[in-house]
């Protein structure tokens, strides 16, 4: 098992990124409201106000998107429909997803229930 993170820049993205996991059999997530460092910095902080300039085109805040996913095969396919809706992960500004492993969970919904 692996707990699978999507940091996802664009919210506006978020109901069709949501289809992709239960089209890739991702049955259950948590969905964070997040905020980005770099964003932090350059509008809270006054030191580093000179950097909105290299924010410009960034979205302010973001969803990040949490779950247990059983297998890799699942992760791959997800990864795939992913960048079909947000673009490749491997250009600026759309995310970032990560995997970790886990050794123990429980309350997960049995893999034979799942849809």
């Amino acid at each position: 098992m692996k707990l699978l993170v999507f940091v996802l820049n664009n919210e506006e993205f978020l109901e069709e990124v949501l289809e992709a996991y239960i089209e890739a059999g991702v049955t259950g997530a948590t969905i964070l409201d997040s905020e980005g460092m770099g964003r932090f910095l350059t509008y809270e902080v006054p030191l580093f106000a000179g950097f909105k300039k290299f924010m410009k085109g960034n979205k302010p805040y973001n969803k990040t998107i949490i779950s247990v996913v059983r297998n890799q095969d699942t992760i791959d396919r997800l990864k795939k429909l992913v960048d079909d809706i947000v673009g490749d992960l491997d250009n600026p500004g759309t995310g970032i997803m990560f995997t970790l492993p886990v050794d123990w969970a429980s309350g997960l919904v049995p893999e034979d229930e799942e849809v």
